[in-house]
């Protein structure tokens, strides 16, 4: 780990609770008010999962060096879950979006990631990049994954310490499990919109937050917002208390470096927030790579008390 010459001061107050719910609430569901022009309506959208499938093998055709395609599993509508693995290096991370299929935004910064690591692997690591978890959800525009005419978030739908709404009831996210301890994962990242900040364990049902690695986890996080300027704290002080996250789950279960990115100030970005999403996450991404440690956390063990009054926090819209 290198040092940071810049630090954007952790939230560590559940007052941040109250007021982000307060502010949603009053800024309606289009989002921050402030960022009107973001929007933009679900006819205008004209992507759907097999243009990012197109993508990574365009990339992989391109640059037969360093990537390759791969298939995660498949999903409960026998769906294949592609991705593209850059690199050929001992140290393998991660990088996966669209758990919420609606969050279209996490799609494209993932996207430009791909190409802009295809063109500079980053030495000694192997990469693997997710773009689309959720592909039901994200060709819908629809934040849950429906199996059997019952639907499921997929970002619920792992083990934690302190519970889930889970977990397994997906495919996808059990073949995400199995593929982060078969592949060694060491540090990763999942792609969210919106808040706009880049969260840390723990983020359950629990008033005991930190970790052991609590200030490894604020200088990743900061070198991942230097363009952004984007919050860095504890998931539930930031936002909200979610059993059943995959941040929660890799930290806790394997001790990967997990960070969550909840990119941007729209669910709906138009193409002008799109390229801004990329412009100010894409070298953020590369520089947390970059600094991550190369082995896994040793003391990762959820050692506090849960606190299950706390689920009714969970707005099941991060």
């Amino acid at each position: 780990m290198k040092s940071v010459t810049q630090s954007h001061t952790p939230v560590f107050n559940f007052s941040r609770i109250a007021l982000v719910a307060v502010a949603t609430f009053l800024m309606g569901a289009q989002g921050f008010g402030a960022y009107p022009s973001e929007e933009e309506t679900p006819a205008q959208r004209t992507e759907d999962y097999n243009s990012a499938v197109a993508l990574m093998q365009d990339l992989a055709a391109k640059n037969p060096t360093v990537a390759q395609t791969f298939q995660l599993g498949v999903n409960n509508g026998g769906q294949a879950i592609m991705g593209l693995k850059v690199g050929t290096g001992a140290i393998h991370n991660l990088l996966v979006a669209t758990h919420h299929g609606n969050e279209y935004g996490s799609t494209e910064i993932a996207k430009a990631f791909a190409k802009d690591l295809v063109l500079k692997p980053i030495q000694g690591q192997t990469i693997y990049i997710i773009p689309v978890l959720n592909i039901p959800g994200y060709n819908m525009r629809a934040r849950r994954e429906t199996v059997n005419s019952r639907s499921y978030d997929p970002n619920r739908d792992y083990p934690g310490p302190c519970g889930s709404e889970g977990p397994f009831h997906l495919n996808s996210t059990k073949a995400l499990a199995d593929f982060v301890e078969r592949e060694g994962i060491v540090a990763s990242s999942t792609i969210h919109t919106f808040s706009p900040a880049v969260l840390y364990p723990w983020g359950v049902s629990t008033h005991d937050l930190s970790t052991p690695y609590d200030a490894i986890f604020i200088e990743l996080a900061n070198l991942a917002t230097q363009e952004s300027h984007y919050t860095v704290g504890n998931s539930t002080e930031v936002l909200y208390a979610a059993d059943g996250t995959f941040e929660d789950y890799a930290f806790w279960k394997h001790g990967i470096w997990s960070l969550l990115f909840e990119a941007g100030y729209s669910h709906s970005p138009n193409a002008t927030a799109v390229a801004e999403l990329i412009r100010v996450n894409v070298p953020g991404l590369r520089r947390m790579y970059e600094h991550a440690p190369s082995a896994r956390a040793d003391d990762h063990a959820f050692h506090g008390k849960c606190d299950t009054r706390m689920r009714s926090m969970d707005r099941h819209d991060e």
